[in-house]
C-alpha cells in the first residue's frame, strides 16, 4: 500500500530550477527539508497557539495533537495533499459561548468531538456522492453567512475580555500586526500574527519597566494592580513533560452550539484542496472527501484527549506559494517539530503567559478576518444580495448570530447566537426557496466555477 512516504530527490536537492516546483512526491535534501518543516511550524504558530489559549485549553497539548493530526491527514491522503493541521479558530466563539453557559473544558472538547464526527461523515458522503451534496445543502449564500456570523460573534469577547486589560498595548499590537500583514512580503507576511505576538511581548515588558504595574482588569476578571507580562510560571515549568489530558463530556446544549462550525470547516477544506491542486497542477478533486474525513478523524482524536480541533491552515499554503516547495516530506518534518514542542511544558508556559492586551490587539484583526472570509465566499461565488431569496435569510441569521439573540423553548432547552443564527440561515433559505417564484431561483449552478470540477466524473479519478 502506497502511504505517500517515499519521495524522489528533486534535481540536485538544493535549489529548484527557475520556474520549477517541488511536487508533493519529491523532496530537497534532508537538511533543507527539515528547515522547511520548521518554517511551516513558525507559519502556523501565531494562530495555532492563540486559539487554544482563547479556548482555555492546554497549548502544549494543542501543538502535540496538531502534529498527530497532520500525520493522520498525510497518511489518509496518501501524500498527495500537502497540508498542516493546526488548531481551528472557528471554534473560539463556540468555546466562549459554552463557557459562558457554565461549561468546562471537558464540555467544550465533548461538543467539538461531535463536530469531528459530523465532519468525518460529511467526508464519507462527499466520497460517495460527490461535492454537489455539500453545495446543494449549503450553497455559497448559506456558507458565507455562517462563516460571517461565527467570526463577528466573537466581537464582544475582544471588547469585554481582552482589550480592557491593557488598551494601549492592544492598540499598538493591532497597528503593528496590521502593518505587518499589509506591508511585509512573502513568508514574513504569512507569520504576521506570530510577529504581532513577539511585538506584544516586548511592548508589555517595556511598559512594565517604564510605568510599573497596570491598574486594570486581570485575566480573572477582577480590577487589580498587576504586571502586564507575568513569566513566573515559565521558571516553574519543566523542560520535558507530557501535557495535561482529560476526557470529553457531552451536553446537548453545547453540541448544538458547536455543530454549525462544520459548515466553516467544510468550506476551509474545500478551498484548501482546490488551492493546492491549482498550485501543483495536480487535480485533487478525488481527494476532497478523504481530506474532509481525515480532518474529522484528527479533530476527534485531539478532542478525545482534551485538545482542540484541527483544520487545514492557509498560512502554510502561503509558505508553499512563496517557496514553490510542495513536498509532503516538509510536513512530516513539521509534525515532528510539533510533537517535540508538545512535550516541553516550559514552551507552553511561555504561550500561556501571553498578556491580555496583546490578545486584544491581535483578536481585533483575527476575529474580523474570520468574519470577512464569509464575505469573500460571497464574492467568489458572485452571490446576488439584491435577490431577496439570498438577502433575507442571510440578514436575519447574521443579526441573530452576532447579537446573540436567544429563543427559549423550555426551562432546560434554548438556542441562541451561533446555533440559532445558523439554523435560521439554513432552514430559512431552503424554506423560502421552496415557496419563491421561479424568477428568484434562476441563479447560476449550485457549484461556483472554482469548484464545479469536483463533480466531473473522470474515469481515472479514485474516490
Amino acid at each position: 500500500m502506497d502511504l505517500g512516504v517515499r519521495w524522489k530527490l528533486h534535481g540536485d536537492g538544493r535549489t529548484p530550477a527557475p520556474g520549477a516546483v517541488v511536487r508533493p512526491d519529491e523532496r530537497l535534501s534532508w537538511p533543507r527539508t527539515v528547515g522547511l518543516g520548521a518554517q511551516h511550524v513558525v507559519a502556523m504558530f501565531g494562530a495555532s497557539f492563540v486559539a487554544p489559549v482563547l479556548m482555555g485549553l492546554d497549548p502544549n497539548l494543542a501543538i502535540m495533537m496538531s502534529g498527530v493530526s497532520t500525520v493522520i491527514f498525510l497518511l489518509a491522503t496518501r501524500g498527495r495533499v500537502p497540508s498542516y493541521l493546526g488548531c481551528s479558530l472557528s471554534f473560539v466563539g463556540v468555546a466562549a459561548v459554552i463557557r459562558a453557559q457554565g461549561g468546562t473544558s471537558a464540555t467544550v472538547t465533548g461538543a467539538v468531538f461531535v463536530v469531528g464526527v459530523a465532519l468525518f461523515l460529511v467526508g464519507l458522503a462527499v466520497q460517495r456522492f460527490g461535492a454537489r451534496i455539500i453545495h446543494a445543502a449549503m450553497p455559497p449564500i448559506v456558507t458565507g453567512a455562517v462563516v460571517m456570523l461565527i467570526g463577528f460573534n466573537l466581537a464582544p469577547v475582544t471588547a469585554s475580555t481582552y482589550w480592557p486589560q491593557d488598551q494601549w498595548t492592544a492598540l499598538l499590537v493591532m497597528l503593528f500586526t496590521g502593518l505587518a500583514v499589509v506591508c511585509l512580503r512573502g513568508f514574513w507576511s504569512r507569520i504576521a500574527i506570530f510577529l504581532g505576538l513577539l511585538f506584544g511581548y516586548f511592548v508589555s515588558w517595556a511598559f512594565d519597566r517604564i510605568f510599573g504595574k497596570i491598574h486594570s482588569m486581570s485575566p480573572s476578571g477582577k480590577i487589580t494592580d498587576h504586571w502586564r507580562l507575568d513569566l513566573s510560571g515559565v521558571s516553574q515549568a519543566d523542560w520535558i513533560g507530557l501535557p495535561s489530558f482529560h476526557g470529553p463530556t457531552f451536553q446537548w446544549s453545547a453540541i448544538l452550539v458547536a455543530l454549525p462550525v462544520v459548515i466553516a470547516l467544510v468550506a476551509e477544506n474545500a478551498g484548501h484542496v482546490k488551492a493546492v491542486g491549482e498550485m501543483t497542477g495536480d487535480p485533487l478533486d478525488d481527494k476532497l472527501g478523504t481530506a474532509i474525513s481525515a480532518d474529522g478523524v484528527g479533530s476527534m482524536l485531539s478532542t478525545a484527549v482534551g485538545g482542540p480541533p484541527n483544520t487545514t491552515y492557509s498560512e502554510n499554503i502561503g509558505v508553499m506559494a512563496a517557496t514553490r516547495v510542495y513536498s509532503t516530506a516538509a510536513y512530516w518534518a513539521a509534525a515532528g517539530f510539533a510533537l517535540l514542542f508538545g512535550i516541553c511544558p516550559k514552551f507552553g508556559a511561555i504561550v500561556a503567559a501571553i498578556p491580555g492586551g496583546v490578545l486584544g490587539g491581535i483578536t481585533v484583526i483575527l476575529y474580523g478576518m474570520i468574519g470577512l472570509l464569509g464575505a469573500q465566499i460571497w464574492i467568489n461565488a458572485k452571490v446576488d444580495l439584491r435577490n431577496p431569496l439570498n438577502l433575507v435569510p442571510a440578514a436575519a441569521g447574521i443579526i441573530i448570530g452576532v447579537g446573540n439573540v436567544s429563543m427559549k423553548f423550555s426551562d432546560t432547552f434554548s438556542l441562541s447566537g451561533i446555533a440559532l443564527g445558523t439554523l435560521v440561515v439554513i432552514t430559512g433559505y431552503h424554506a423560502l426557496r421552496a415557496f419563491a417564484p421561479a424568477h428568484l431561483k434562476q441563479q447560476g449552478p449550485l457549484l461556483d466555477e472554482g469548484t464545479s470540477r469536483y463533480d466531473d466524473r473522470d474515469p481515472r479519478a479514485k474516490s
